[in-house]
């Protein structure tokens, strides 16, 4: 297995590049964790108060205690020790604003963003890697220069603007797709993973499946905008590169057709570094979909974040945040992982 990219002489090798990968990870997730919580803990303003404001006229006495229930009577710097130690030991904290674990409120809300990631992922990708292709293989055409056009447009467009305009022609002048939420009342699906396609797929619930695709359907559109544009543009370059090299002007004098020249030969190297944007992009839907989940009214965790910053609820935030970052940092790690599959040449023994 001189070549195989899952060769035995290479498994070593590989275990100890994740093993140090993720140690590496350690300090970049205390950073980020601390960085958030230092501008929480700075921005002017008490959680206690603000989440006895509307409760009408409370007592000093009560104020602080609650505040000393959560400690934040406490320095900073012990707060956010009790906060590593929490984590060390399986504990995210309790929500001040929920009055329950953290882990617990962001269990029920992942899926859902997992949910609209994946989707979002799914449409950049099925559209972005196809249209970049063809742009490639028609170089300088009409189709090309009309690609190049959605492109741009697609990247410098903010998702809550175009999220705003599929509402108003889709919902509000079509009246095709439901404005908000995952799934409308009486559809007889019971809710099992969290994942309600899933679910309704395991029920063999065909209208369940076909209404939580029509709420799917804007929000992730919406998110994969700046994704789709970017994939298209990446592949079309990389490929354009590609199909220069020497071993794809070989595969053509040997007579091989067009079609499999470009998809067997020079596409596979082409997509190396659209796998890296995939990871980077993927990261980004679902750490930048906060905005979008808020104008569809999504349950997910980035709109549970929005509320956890709005409120000051430090324990939420840094427990979210701290998702976040390891989500991310394992997306990097899969994206670096994949290159050995996809071009067997490629070593990971050896890190510069």
């Amino acid at each position: 297995m001189r070549g195989g990219a899952a060769g035995p002489s290479r498994l070593p090798r590989l275990i100890s590049y994740v093993v140090r990968r993720l140690s590496q990870a350690v300090p970049v997730l205390l950073g980020v964790t601390l960085v958030v919580f230092l501008f929480l803990y700075l921005t002017p303003g008490d959680p206690v108060e603000l989440l006895l404001g509307s409760h009408g006229t409370v007592t000093a006495g009560e104020v602080e205690r609650i505040r000393r229930e959560f400690g934040l009577d406490r320095p900073w710097v012990e707060q956010y020790g009790r906060f590593l130690w929490g984590i060390l030991r399986g504990d995210l904290g309790r929500s001040i604003v929920h009055r329950r674990p953290v882990a617990e409120l962001m269990g029920e809300r992942i899926p859902a963003t997992v949910e609209l990631t994946l989707f979002a992922a799914l449409i950049a990708l099925l559209v972005g890697i196809p249209a970049g292709v063809i742009a490639a293989v028609r170089r300088r055409s009409l189709v090309d220069n009309l690609g190049t056009l959605v492109s741009l447009v697609g990247v410098s467009t903010p998702g809550f603007w175009l999220g705003l305009v599929l509402i108003i022609f889709f919902s509000v002048t079509l009246r095709v797709l439901p404005v908000a939420g995952r799934l409308a009342y009486g559809t007889g699906l019971e809710p099992r993973t969290g994942f309600l396609l899933l679910d309704a797929l395991l029920e063999r619930n065909g209208a369940a499946a076909v209404d939580v695709l029509r709420h799917l359907a804007m929000p992730a559109l919406a998110m994969s905008a700046g994704m789709m544009a970017m994939t298209m543009r990446l592949t079309r370059s990389s490929l354009l590169e590609t199909i220069g090299q020497d071993y794809v002007r070989t595969a053509r004098a040997k007579g091989v057709p067009e079609r499999w020249v470009v998809l067997r030969h020079a596409l596979r190297n082409a997509l190396l570094p659209v796998v890296t944007a995939i990871a980077l992009n993927l990261g980004a839907l679902l750490g930048g979909n906060m905005v979008v989940e808020t104008v569809f009214a999504w349950p997910g965790l980035g709109r549970l974040v929005v509320e956890a910053v709005r409120t000051r609820d430090y324990p939420l935030v840094q427990g979210c945040v701290l998702f976040y970052a390891g989500v991310y940092v394992l997306l990097n790690l899969a994206a670096d992982l994949s290159y050995a599959f996809l071009n067997p040449r490629i070593s990971h023994g050896k890190e510069g």
